[in-house]
């Protein structure tokens, strides 16, 4: 399948208080975000429209930026606004919307104290990965070599563009191998994540989930979480042993791209897509299309 190169496309993308044509929207080779990772980003999703969850996501990035040392000069409200005007602009329904924030050109070292923050929001179309038929079928996931670091050597609170590096190298390994994505384990060699979403399993009806203190507490993790309780699922958040998913029944991931998609193996581990997993498909997507009409 041939894609076309996110330079080459056509429409809009905000950048620094300006929404530009999309190919005039562009960055000095010596920005200090593209050297040092000084970078912050967020994966957001509009369906209808409207975007999910954009005041959780706006905040989130605030905070990845401050996590970083910088601040990023827009509120919480206008990035909102703004968000939804590049959505807008672009005449898209079903959606992805990629916030992103950076420190510039000015300063080229490990310092960079006085590099001007930049910000830029583009958006593309993005429909559901799968149908339900699909999704029931459930990915096979490998396992990663690279592990979430230790939280006292990394800032895993913030979804800093530097913290995907050992994602996107686990994720072609994976690939290469004919698995859709890898899971990864923390520093101590427990489950913690998938390289771009959160990871859940069940036993005896009920939700198990790695404690997020090495990786992001995904809002669409947050958000499973949340409709599990309403359906009366109980959910554990713990420490998970590779050893103990061979006790388990069903595996689901959970992001903005994955959405909720349901795992058949991981390495080799097997489960079994099943109600509960189903469930949750169903009152995500309610979800998100409930929330879109409300907005």
């Amino acid at each position: 399948m041939t894609v076309l190169p996110f330079d080459k496309r056509d429409g809009f993308i905000w950048m620094n208080g300006v929404m530009l044509p999309w190919a005039d929207a562009k960055l000095h080779v010596l920005s200090h975000g593209l050297h040092y990772a000084s970078s912050v980003f967020e994966g957001e999703r509009a369906y209808g429209g409207r975007i999910f969850k954009s005041r959780e996501h706006s905040e989130r990035f605030k905070n990845s930026g401050r996590i970083l040392d910088f601040e990023i000069p827009y509120s919480v409200e206008q990035l909102d606004a703004i968000k939804q005007q590049v959505v807008d602009a672009n005449k898209f329904s079903e959606c992805y919307v990629r916030p992103v924030a950076w420190r510039g050109s000015e300063m080229m070292a490990v310092s960079a104290q006085n590099a001007t923050i930049n910000v830029a929001i583009a958006t593309w179309e993005w429909p559901s990965m799968f149908d339900m038929a699909t999704k029931m079928n459930g990915i096979k996931l490998d396992i990663a070599s690279y592990r979430r670091p230790d939280p006292q050597t990394a800032p895993c609170a913030a979804k800093a563009a530097g913290l995907y590096m050992i994602c996107t190298i686990s994720k072609h390994a994976a690939e290469r191998k004919g698995y859709a994505d890898a899971m990864m384990l923390d520093w101590q060699g427990r489950v913690a994540e998938c390289t771009g979403a959160n990871i859940f399993f069940t036993q005896g009806g009920k939700l198990l989930t790695p404690i997020a203190d090495c990786f992001l507490n995904g809002i669409t993790r947050q958000t499973v979480i949340e409709l599990a309780k309403r359906r009366g699922i109980e959910t554990i958040e713990r420490r998970i042993l590779p050893e103990e998913l061979t006790g388990f029944d069903e595996c689901f991931i959970c992001g903005t791209g994955a959405e909720v998609t349901p795992v058949s193996e991981i390495g080799p581990y097997k489960f079994t897509p099943g109600a509960i997993s189903r469930t949750l498909i169903e009152d995500y997507t309610a979800e998100v299309w409930a929330k879109r009409e409300a907005a």
